[in-house]
C-alpha cells in the first residue's frame, strides 16, 4: 500500500515538473492589470543587447474559454527569441466566467502596459506587434481594427482566426463556447447580432496596420476561407494584408511540426520587413 501511495505520489510530481515551462532569460508571471481580484500576468522575453528592439504580444487560443500564456502558442518562443525579439506572452480573462468584451479588454491593457514599460524591457514602442492563435487570432485581430492612440499597433499577425463569428457558429448550427463569450444560450437573431457586433471582418477601415495571416488548408475548426474573406475585405479598404497558407495543416500549430512547414522563417522574415 505504502509503495502505491509512492508510486502515486512521484507519478503527479513528474507530470506537475512536466507542466513546468522553462526557458532561459524568460521572465515569468508578471503583473501587468488587475481586474476585480483576478491578477493578470504576461511573461516576457528581452534579448541582449542594447535595444530598443522590436516586439511582439502573443495571445493564446482555446476557444475563449480555456487555455493560458503557455498554451497552444509556444512553438512561436524560440524562433521569436533567436531572431531577436523582445516579446510577451499574455494571460487574460476567460469565458464563460468573463463575458465580452473582457478578454479584449484585457489585450488592450497588455498593450498598453508594454508601451509604458518599454525602457525597461527594451521595447521600441513604434515596432510593436501582435501575434495570436485561433480565439488569441480574434483577439490580436480585433485589437488590430479597433486599435487607437495608446492601443495602436504596428502589425497584426493572426494564426487562423475566426475572424467571422457568424458563421463559425452558424456552421457548427450551436454557438458552442461561444455562447459563454457573448452570455447567451440559444443561436437565434440576436445571438448572430451580437456575434456579428464582435467580429473583427465587420469593422474593417483604411489606414489599419499591416496583417499576416497564417492558416492551414486542411483546418476543420476554422476553415481557410475565414482567411481568404478577411484578405479580401481588408484589400478592398487599402489595408497591406497577406496570408501564408500551410499545406495540410490543421488547426493548431502544434500540429504542422511534421509538414515541414517554414511557416515560422517567413513570420520572421514578415515582422523583420514591416517593422524596418
Amino acid at each position: 500500500m505504502k509503495s502505491a501511495l509512492l508510486f502515486a505520489l512521484l507519478l503527479t510530481t513528474a507530470l506537475h515538473a512536466a507542466d513546468t515551462f522553462t526557458m532561459p532569460g524568460l521572465k515569468q508571471d508578471i503583473e501587468f492589470a488587475k481586474a476585480g481580484d483576478v491578477s493578470l500576468t504576461l511573461d516576457a522575453f528581452v534579448p541582449e543587447g542594447e535595444g530598443p528592439f522590436a516586439t511582439c504580444i502573443l495571445v493564446h487560443g482555446g476557444g475563449f474559454t480555456k487555455g493560458d500564456k503557455h498554451s497552444f502558442i509556444k512553438p512561436l518562443f524560440e524562433p521569436l527569441s533567436k531572431a531577436g525579439f523582445t516579446w510577451f506572452t499574455i494571460n487574460y480573462r476567460l469565458a464563460p466566467q468573463h463575458a465580452w468584451p473582457t478578454c479584449a479588454d484585457d489585450v488592450a491593457s497588455a498593450i498598453k502596459w508594454v508601451k509604458a514599460h518599454a525602457a525597461e524591457y527594451k521595447v521600441d514602442v513604434n515596432r510593436l506587434a501582435l501575434i495570436g492563435e485561433s480565439a488569441g487570432g480574434h483577439l490580436v485581430s480585433w485589437a488590430g481594427v479597433t486599435g487607437k492612440g495608446d492601443t495602436r499597433v504596428a502589425a497584426v499577425v493572426p494564426f487562423y482566426a475566426p475572424h467571422d463569428l457568424v458563421v463559425q457558429a452558424e456552421r457548427r448550427k450551436a454557438l458552442g463556447g461561444l455562447g459563454g463569450l457573448i452570455g447567451m444560450e440559444e443561436l437565434n437573431d440576436e445571438s448572430k447580432r451580437r456575434l456579428a457586433e464582435i467580429s473583427p471582418l465587420n469593422h474593417i477601415h483604411g489606414g489599419l496596420p499591416p496583417f499576416l495571416q497564417i492558416h492551414g488548408d486542411k483546418d476543420e475548426t476554422v476553415p481557410l476561407s475565414q482567411s481568404v474573406n478577411f484578405e479580401a475585405k481588408m484589400k478592398a479598404a487599402g489595408n497591406s494584408c497577406e496570408t501564408i497558407v500551410v499545406p495540410g495543416g490543421i488547426h493548431g500549430m502544434g500540429g504542422w511540426e511534421k509538414l515541414g512547414s517554414d511557416y515560422q522563417a517567413q513570420m520572421i522574415a514578415w515582422l523583420r520587413k514591416t517593422l524596418k
